[in-house]
């Protein structure tokens, strides 16, 4: 189990990322909201979309869940 945040910023493209607890660029994220503890990707970025219906998996720290 890890943790998850996702980016309450959005990228360029519109899409609110969701990182891990292990992620390298993590801590250059200013304003972030904890999602909580998830056995992958996919789970955070469910819980995600709740609160950013356009969110998606960090191609760094989960790549499984990136889609664009």
């Amino acid at each position: 189990m890890k943790k998850y945040y996702v980016n309450n910023n959005a990228q360029s493209n519109g899409d609110h990322e969701v990182h891990n607890e292990d992620c390298k660029y993590l801590s250059s994220i200013a304003s972030k909201k904890y999602l909580g503890e998830f056995s992958n990707c996919k789970s955070a970025v469910t819980e995600a979309k709740k609160t950013y219906s356009q969110s998606n998996g960090c191609k760094t720290c989960s790549p499984d869940c990136h889609t664009s």
